[in-house]
């Protein structure tokens, strides 16, 4: 292996199940339910389809950018203490004395994501960033994988995807990285299709034995 790349939100830190329990909140204003398998539908990928959730129980076409709004002013608050996942930190310095480059693909906004990693003092580890920014099409599509390993110069089976959604795993896979998903609390109950191994901590393995179980044939779920 050459090179690792991570997923953002819900990976490296879990602002998905604090936005879960945002949008529920707001949801409840609207006085209906949010089901976290309708709320999983968007995670990893864009919001299209929690907003059509919203209007198909509400009735009529709803003013998306006030949810948007009002759920993230929720979400601030819940976020004003973040820490990352554990092992995140971890495995990046183990990344670096492995001799592996490290990089991120997220379907996030290069603004958010910043934001987050300089608070956690992260933001200089990473060789190559790829956002939402940056390509035509989010996860599930793999284009931001694609363009992450061609920034890294390495090919996409010589690099790690560590994902934590179903969308992610997708993209990790179609772009033709190995993929170890490390699901959080609200992504646990997911079906994840394909992947090369599946931790519910970055703390449960080093990301030498990580590697060693891929190198070796870990057979894809």
């Amino acid at each position: 292996m050459k090179a690792i790349v991570f997923d953002f939100d819900g990976l490296i830190i879990d602002t998905e199940t604090v936005w879960y329990e945002a949008f529920r909140e707001v949801a409840k204003e609207y006085n209906i339910d949010l089901p976290l398998e309708e709320f999983a539908k968007c995670i990893g990928t864009h919001d299209d389809v929690l907003y059509e959730y919203f209007e198909q129980k509400v009735g009529i076409e709803i003013n998306r950018a006030e949810i948007r709004k009002r759920a993230g002013e929720i979400h601030r608050q819940k976020m004003k203490q973040i820490q990352a996942r554990e092992g995140v930190e971890q495995y990046i310095t183990a990344a670096k004395e492995l001799g592996l480059k490290v990089g991120l693909a997220t379907s996030s906004t290069r603004e958010w994501v910043e934001r987050f990693l300089n608070e956690l003092k992260l933001y200089e580890q990473f060789e190559v960033i790829k956002t939402r920014d940056d390509v035509e099409n989010v996860k599930p599509d793999p284009e931001l994988y694609t363009k992450a390993v061609e920034a890294l110069g390495v090919q996409p089976q010589e690099a790690i995807a560590f994902e934590d959604s179903a969308n992610g795993a997708k993209a990790a896979i179609a772009a033709g990285l190995q993929c170890v998903i490390v699901p959080n609390e609200v992504t646990s109950s997911l079906i994840f299709e394909k992947y090369h191994l599946r931790m519910s901590s970055m703390g449960d393995m080093s990301l030498k034995d990580v590697i060693l179980n891929i190198e070796q044939g870990y057979c894809p779920q």
